[in-house]
């Protein structure tokens, strides 16, 4: 049986370099004054869909909501072995909360059409609030498992997924379709040199119409052609607006958040009081007495 897995990802700035500068009037991010990078746990969501396409043959689809510069994560995806790559791009998406982000996504996922699995990193890390995933699951009415380092089973009907828990883990099973969320564990495979070279020239639809703007042309036919050699080769990255995917105006971008963000500021740990340890059987027993003294350990 033929699976099709669906994966969200997101480009975040780089929180490293974040500080209030970097906000705008409206309380959102500015994020075209900050290095943009694939989000770490959707790596790992990413990874693990692609090795279920190693088990079962099973068809990764990649999509993002965000700028036309967006687009890069999505050929990045490609370029470690995703088959297709979907950008939801709209202005009328901007400034949008968790709420407004999973209502988007999951309009997406519409119309994508049937899928078995959706695979989403547990949360960004210019969030860090875990909500996309398990909001979009039930925007869908399906079952969720969240927390996921390994799916051990994919077959009749059902996923059986290892999921982690404090202290340890469990192991769960969940029907199709089933939207996972992903925490580190995998190690994201690395991007193939001959994917690279193929899919260096996947394109949107937008970035082909601006390159043909740069050049001035006034005459389509050229824009028209390489859409269609694009489509042919299997390197044209799908665009969807609001409207291509019946988007409820109300319920996107600044309209659809109830969420607003006050400020935002930079916060650096500093090292406190630190004590060295004899590796001797007599430096380890003091500081076993220690522990339990202050109630650390018992």
């Amino acid at each position: 049986m033929s699976y099709t897995v669906l994966v969200f990802v997101k480009q975040v700035p780089d929180t490293q370099n974040i500080s209030g500068d970097a906000m705008t009037p409206q309380g959102t991010v500015n994020r075209a004054a900050l290095p943009a990078i694939f989000n770490p746990e959707d790596l790992n969501a990413l990874e693990l869909a692609l090795q279920l396409k190693d088990r079962y043959g099973a068809r990764v689809v990649v999509g993002t909501m965000g700028p036309p510069s967006a687009a890069e994560v999505l050929r990045n995806a490609l370029y470690r072995g995703a088959d297709e790559g979907v950008l939801l791009t709209d202005r009328a998406f901007a400034g949008a909360d968790t709420l407004a982000t999973s209502y988007a996504l999951s309009c997406c996922a519409k119309k994508l059409g049937k899928f078995d699995l959706i695979l989403c990193g547990r949360q960004a890390i210019d969030g860090d609030t875990a909500q996309v995933g398990p909001q979009l699951a039930e925007k869908l009415k399906i079952p969720q498992i969240c927390y996921v380092e390994e799916v051990k089973e994919l077959g009749d009907g059902k996923v059986v997924a290892r999921r982690a828990i404090e202290g340890g883990y469990e192991v769960l099973s969940a029907p199709l379709p089933c939207l996972l969320t992903v925490v580190e564990g995998n190690e994201p495979r690395p991007m193939a040199g001959k994917r690279i070279m193929k899919y260096k020239r996947a394109k949107t639809p937008g970035e082909v119409a601006k390159s043909h703007a740069d050049a001035n042309y006034t005459d389509e036919e050229p824009m028209a052609a390489e859409l269609a050699k694009l489509r042919e080769q299997g390197l044209l990255i799908a665009e969807w607006t609001a409207q291509d995917v019946d988007a409820d105006p109300a319920r996107i971008g600044l309209k659809g958040s109830p969420t607003k963000v006050k400020n935002i500021q930079s916060v650096v740990l500093t090292a406190g009081e630190a004590k060295s340890v004899p590796a001797t059987d007599e430096g380890i027993a003091l500081l076993i007495h220690e522990l339990i003294t202050d109630h650390t350990l018992g």
